[in-house]
Formats: C-alpha cells, sequence, structure tokens
C-alpha cells in the first residue's frame, strides 16, 4: 500500500483526480475503507476547463486601421517592418547553422550563464550597482527618446 502511494505521489498533475468537497466527506465515511476501482475515482474527480477572454476580430481590425491612419510615413513603416521580419529570418538561421555545429550549443550556453552571473554580481548583488545601473538605464533612455529632465 505505501509503495502504491508514492507512486501515485508522483504522478503529473493532469493524471491526478481533482476531488471536490463533497467526495472529501466521503473519504471519511465508512465505505471508503473498502479498495476504489478506477470507475469510482473517475466518478468522483472534476473536470476544470479553463476558458479563454472573448476576442472581438471586427474591433481588432477597427483599432489597427485608425493606427495605420495615424501613420505619417506609410512607407518608412512597411520598410522597417519588413527589416524586422527579415532580422528575425535572419537571426532563426544563424542560431540553426550555430545549433548544428557540435558542442558550440553547449559553448555558447555557457557564455550566456558566464555573462547572466556578471550583470548580476556587477548590477544587482550590490547597492551600488543597482544605482549605477538605473543611471545607466535613465541616460540609454534619454538617448533614445530625446528627452532630457
Amino acid at each position: 500500500m505505501l509503495a502504491a502511494s508514492r507512486v501515485s505521489a508522483f504522478r503529473p498533475l493532469a493524471a491526478r483526480p481533482v476531488r471536490s468537497m463533497r467526495t472529501s466527506a466521503a473519504v471519511n465515511s465508512p465505505k471508503s475503507a473498502a479498495p476504489s476501482s478506477k470507475k469510482a475515482e473517475a466518478k468522483r474527480s472534476v473536470a476544470v476547463m479553463a476558458q479563454a477572454p472573448k476576442v472581438d476580430p471586427e474591433e481588432i481590425v477597427k483599432t489597427l486601421s485608425e493606427q495605420w491612419d495615424k501613420v505619417d510615413n506609410k512607407g518608412n513603416a512597411l520598410l522597417i517592418g519588413g527589416g524586422g521580419i527579415f532580422a528575425l529570418w535572419l537571426a532563426s538561421t544563424v542560431v540553426g547553422a550555430i545549433n548544428s555545429v557540435p558542442l558550440l550549443p553547449k559553448l555558447m550556453e555557457l557564455v550566456g550563464f558566464g555573462y547572466s552571473a556578471w550583470f548580476v554580481y556587477k548590477y544587482l548583488l550590490f547597492k551600488e550597482g543597482r544605482i549605477q545601473a538605473a543611471s545607466d538605464f535613465d541616460e540609454l533612455k534619454e538617448k533614445i527618446s530625446g528627452i532630457t529632465k
């Protein structure tokens, strides 16, 4: 019996039956001393479904049309969008090529881990580093937006 309870403790959450308040009271009843069958267990389980929020496609099209009408230079917007899509495709191709070379993906993973550890040590671990990171971020925001305080 103990081995069976250990196995059931490690079943994935989706495979575990969800018990309602009514079944927890039934567990304490004298009938629960008898071994339960799969049919009885299935009867006790409760299915829960998540519902996605409703999306109105007409509203999305209307909003996109309004935003597109506000754009002054539509040619540049299309060029920038096309360039972004091309950059994503190129990056995907380069990552795929790097991933196909033996040992290189693990090396890149090690470099990424090292950089992350360095970043945490330099900018997040100590108060002075957090202050410096905030000032560097504000400086970068000012360069990009052109708005100075």
